[in-house]
């Protein structure tokens, strides 16, 4: 194999559609070809040995070149190729956008027995999002969420109606958990730290979110969409949720840390399109 190569997106996706083509050093196409459904290169033709440029290139998405140096063996392997969508440099158009829960997720992992994971979900909550007009304004953008604590689901009817007693998230006395951002700072490329507040169990923590900004496209509706995905670790005990339960030499039925992952898009204005 002559060529190998992955392409995909930030949050993992396959780009199927990419088209990788390698230059030498003339600058003369030596080879072109076209991603598989899976987003993976596989061109079967032996490259001289020699210093060469790969280039990625798909549609909506910005282009990437990178030096590549062909041995006795012939081929090359590009590895993983990550490419970031068109726009996606810099933070959305400035103004209000609102969290579509339909195409966005709220979800959270959880050690169990020590040797594997629970994961669980929020299926009830909403977002607004307002962009400050210059990134140079990074504090005056502002992320408000409410998440309906009841809404927990872990596949596990049992397990659920566990997590909303006092045990956990106390959802009778605290039915709402809210997160009200203070800050944005950027992080690297595409990259930003969301500083906020977060509120539950009615104790209220500072708690940043590492955000990847993903991009922003039209929908079929004619509305324009950003999307952005979002990950951040709690300590189960800074909201007094200390319930545990020790099922062998010290290993604990639960960890005490929560890995939180965010998945959104949010829709340009102030409210949802109307279905």
């Amino acid at each position: 194999m002559g060529l190998t190569a992955r392409i995909r997106t930030r949050d993992g996706w396959a780009v199927s559609h990419a088209v990788v083509t390698v230059t030498d050093i003339t600058g003369t196409q030596v080879l072109r070809a076209e991603a598989d459904a899976e987003g993976c290169v596989r061109h079967p033709t032996a490259l001289a040995p020699g210093a060469y440029t790969v280039i990625v290139t798909a549609v909506g998405y910005a282009p990437v070149a990178s030096s590549a140096l062909v041995t006795a063996s012939r081929r090359v392997d590009v590895g993983t190729v990550t490419l970031a969508r068109l726009g996606g440099t810099e933070l959305p158009p400035p103004g209000p956008w609102t969290v579509d829960p339909a195409h966005s997720s709220v979800a959270a992992m959880a050690q169990h027995l020590g040797i594997s994971s629970v994961r669980g979900r929020f299926t009830d909550f909403s977002a607004s999002v307002e962009i400050a007009p210059t990134p140079d304004e990074g504090t005056k953008s502002r992320v408000e969420a409410v998440i309906r604590a009841a809404s927990v689901d872990t596949g596990n009817g049992m397990r659920d109606d566990h997590l909303r007693s006092a045990d956990f998230l106390d959802v009778e006395r605290h039915p709402e958990i809210t997160y009200v951002s203070t800050g944005l700072t950027p992080a690297g490329q595409d990259r930003w730290r969301v500083h906020g507040e977060l509120s539950l169990r009615g104790v209220v923590r500072p708690v940043d979110l590492d955000l990847v900004y993903l991009g922003t496209g039209t929908d079929p509706w004619g509305g324009t969409r950003a999307a952005f995905r979002a990950t951040t670790e709690l300590r189960r005990e800074d909201f007094a949720m200390n319930y545990n339960q020790v099922v062998r030499a010290g290993i604990a039925a639960i960890g005490t840390t929560l890995k939180v992952e965010l998945d959104i898009q949010a829709v340009q204005g102030e409210s949802l399109p109307q279905a």
